[in-house]
């Protein structure tokens, strides 16, 4: 059994508050496209954020379109499987389900409900089961989406009926989208005691190959020091995440691929081969040498021969704590690289080095009224108030953490509201 594994394209994603990504997305289909060709897989997987917000716009929906109908036609033959990440919405995904099998492809959004084991009609617990389980003449692929919170009860009774059947001892893979124990969080933003993760034995067991998304370095739990080979094999099961599409951020400073996935047989060999992802725009941190800016102009300068010398990218600067900055700094970035019609970028997320000498010597204690506390609505209030006593720390993380939390919120009540999954 031959895949192509890929996840977090995050679809639509509008970077730094400005930029458009689709030329990007665009390069990496065209990629995408010529590894279907070359390799005639049996099954392509996305295992979920193929959009980067829950309800993207009608020009992200049609990009969305095109390029798997595309792929289609490309690769007649393979099949394609689609989950929903936590940035996607379910219940959109899960909706154009019927449709999209008309193209040999498979939409697969709304996870199994909470109470799925305690039916006790048996054509009912047949069904539900049989909805996530895809059968191939090669193989069988479970595919789950993104779940809220532990169901490995769930998930071994899929794998269980997907047994029952596989009595030719055909390749299993299983999709999902979760963080589990063991993984490197490299470019997220976050440390892995914040990310909730599960432990791998909650995936339960019985299939070959776990391709997951969600998190964004390419990696395989449990052979972190082959992160990078091109070439691996490893006797199954095999957990894996293939990576994002893009580099979703400057932090992410590691080679991104698609997983090419062979499976000779089930409980076999697992074979994994990196297709290394050429980006269309590169993110450069200057001073490219490591080292501080302790003058914006000296910045200016060194940025304006940089892109000088390039094709295109986004440009981010590492700055001495102790350096003055004047209030048009990002104004004067902009205006440098207006000429480029966008091919160079701008990340205002600066990175600071070093000692506040001016805020080491300075401690102010910081003192609330109670009614001043009880207006606080919104917590980025408080956290914006004491800002300076977290030398470091980005608002805009912050920020982008509670939107998370939100959406997050929003999908539990979703999960609990009843749904038809036909």
């Amino acid at each position: 059994m031959k895949i192509l594994h890929t996840a977090d394209l995050h679809l639509g994603q509008i970077i730094y508050q400005n930029y458009d990504r689709s030329d990007e997305h665009r390069h990496f289909f065209l990629q995408l496209e010529r590894w279907c060709k070359e390799e005639q897989p049996d099954a392509l997987l996305v295992s979920g954020d193929v959009f980067d917000i829950q309800q993207p716009s009608a020009t992200v929906k049609k990009a969305f379109n095109e390029y798997f109908v595309h792929l289609h036609h490309v690769c007649p033959q393979m099949c394609i499987v689609i989950t929903a990440g936590n940035h996607d919405s379910a219940s959109r995904i899960q909706a154009e389900n019927s449709v999209w099998k008309l193209a040999n492809a498979h939409l697969i959004g709304t996870p199994p409900a909470v109470d799925s084991l305690e039916k006790t009609d048996a054509l009912s617990r047949s069904v539900w089961q049989d909805r996530y389980i895809i059968k191939l003449n090669c193989g069988y692929i479970v595919a789950l989406p993104y779940m809220s919170g532990e169901r490995k009860g769930i998930i071994q009774s899929i794998l269980d009926k997907v047994a029952e059947y596989n009595i030719s001892g055909l390749p299993v893979v299983m999709m999902a989208h979760q963080a589990v124990t063991g993984l490197d969080v490299t470019g997220h933003g976050f440390d892995i005691g914040t990310l909730r993760t599960l432990d791998v034995e909650s995936m339960g067991n019985g299939f070959d190959y776990l391709a997951l998304g969600h998190i964004h370095k390419p990696q395989t739990i449990s052979h972190q020091e082959d992160a990078m080979a091109k070439v691996v094999s490893y006797p199954s099961p095999v957990i894996r995440y293939s990576g994002s599409a893009l580099h979703v951020s400057c932090d992410e400073a590691y080679p991104h691929s698609v997983s090419l996935v062979d499976i000779d047989r089930h409980n076999g060999m697992v074979q994994i081969r990196q297709l290394r992802i050429d980006e269309y725009r590169h993110f450069y941190v200057l001073p490219i040498d490591g080292t501080s800016f302790s003058s914006y102009e000296n910045a200016l300068e060194t940025m304006k021969a940089f892109v000088e010398e390039g094709e295109r990218g986004y440009i981010r600067f590492r700055f001495d704590v102790n350096t003055d900055l004047p209030a048009n700094f990002n104004q004067l970035v902009y205006d440098a690289l207006q000429p480029y019609n966008e091919e160079w970028r701008y990340n205002p997320k600066v990175l600071w080095t070093g000692i506040n000498e001016a805020k080491a010597s300075k401690k102010e204690d910081l003192v609330f009224e109670v009614a001043e506390l009880q207006q606080m609505t919104d917590p980025m209030m408080f956290i914006e108030r004491t800002k300076d006593q977290y030398p470091g720390l980005d608002l805009e993380d912050v920020r982008q953490a509670f939107e998370e939390v939100k959406v997050e919120m929003e999908r539990l009540k979703e999960e609990k509201q009843p749904s038809n999954n036909k």
